[in-house]
């Protein structure tokens, strides 16, 4: 019964860890601490090399760490496709990410199971608990990293498919009132900023790949692959087959406009028919108990009274 008590209280405590991740909003919090240090090496030229030196050091540790992470990541997983696939769905597309990315999951595993096994050593529990304490600890510690990039990649692809339909319909007003596609491009990256900024700059992207030389079918094709949205993949690829056939650019892309807002539409319509099913387990877990104890419960408890009075 122990056993099962703590490992609720675990439980627990890793679901209240993750709500919290779900609540905080880290972005403007890192704002507002680069624009505090932007503003005080204005006002005073001392604070300039400390800042030379705190970014020193931040870059050693990262060098450090992506040392490291190469080392584990050559021998645990060998080219690491998948891994770097996912990096750079959720926005990390440095070159030392997939290190950095390997050496944060192993410290923090390693160090969160140290620091369990130290505390649980010194509360004084049994060698039971401890040895379970420090291998859950260590596990969450090691699985994190990949959560908080998952999350990273949702909220990404989220937001890309939210504002590829406005995209679009910017897109076929540019190329029907004359633009070419490179041009329309470039148009609906500046316009669509407002609405979505990873949208606009991932079709900047594309431009500037246009622009240093790069075909434009390869651009487009890098672009499904950097997204991982299925709707982006499938606009580019109508997209290159437009241009290699030679049909009207314009017109196909109102016919997949019009496609890709019946699909949000269905998405809309299947998210709305799920409701049902998953309001089932709330209703019978949190809600129906309490109405049974509200209407029951009196009756049972004159039952109760009267068969205690006939004894």
């Amino acid at each position: 019964m122990l056993y099962v008590m703590v490992l609720s209280i675990a439980a627990t405590a890793a679901l209240l860890a993750m709500l919290l991740l779900q609540v905080m909003v880290p972005r403007p919090r890192s704002v507002t601490h680069r624009l505090t240090e932007i503003q005080r090496v204005d006002a005073d030229p001392w604070s300039k090399a400390e800042r030379r030196k705190r970014q020193g050091r931040l870059e050693g540790l990262n060098r450090l760490l992506q040392a490291i992470g190469d080392r584990l990541q050559k021998r645990y997983e060998g080219s690491g496709g998948k891994t770097i696939e996912l990096l750079v769905h959720a926005g990390y597309r440095e070159p030392n990410a997939l290190g950095i990315y390997w050496a944060a999951r192993i410290f923090l595993g390693a160090g969160l199971a140290t620091a369990a096994f130290f505390l649980a050593t010194l509360l004084g529990v049994r060698p039971a608990f401890v040895i379970g304490a420090t291998l859950y600890t260590g596990a969450i510690g090691f699985v994190f990293p990949v959560l908080v990039v998952r999350r990273k990649k949702r909220e990404r692809q989220h937001e890309i498919q939210l504002a590829l339909p406005d995209a679009l319909d910017l897109l076929v007003i540019c190329v029907e009132a004359g633009l070419g596609l490179n041009q329309a491009l470039v148009r609906v990256a500046e316009e669509i900023r407002h609405v979505s900024t990873l949208t606009s700059d991932e079709l900047t992207l594309v431009n500037l790949e246009i622009r240093a030389g790069v075909p434009r079918d390869v651009a487009l094709m890098n672009l499904a692959a950097r997204t991982g949205v299925a709707d982006v993949r499938s606009l580019t690829t109508m997209l290159i087959q437009t241009d290699r056939f030679g049909t009207s650019i314009a017109q196909s892309l109102r016919v997949h406009s019009d496609t890709l807002r019946q699909k949000r539409r269905q998405r809309a319509e299947e998210a709305a028919a799920k409701t049902t099913i998953k309001m089932v387990f709330p209703l019978v877990l949190c809600i129906f108990p309490a109405m049974f104890v509200v209407l029951i419960g009196p009756g049972l408890i004159q039952i109760f009274r009267a068969f205690t009075s006939v004894q």
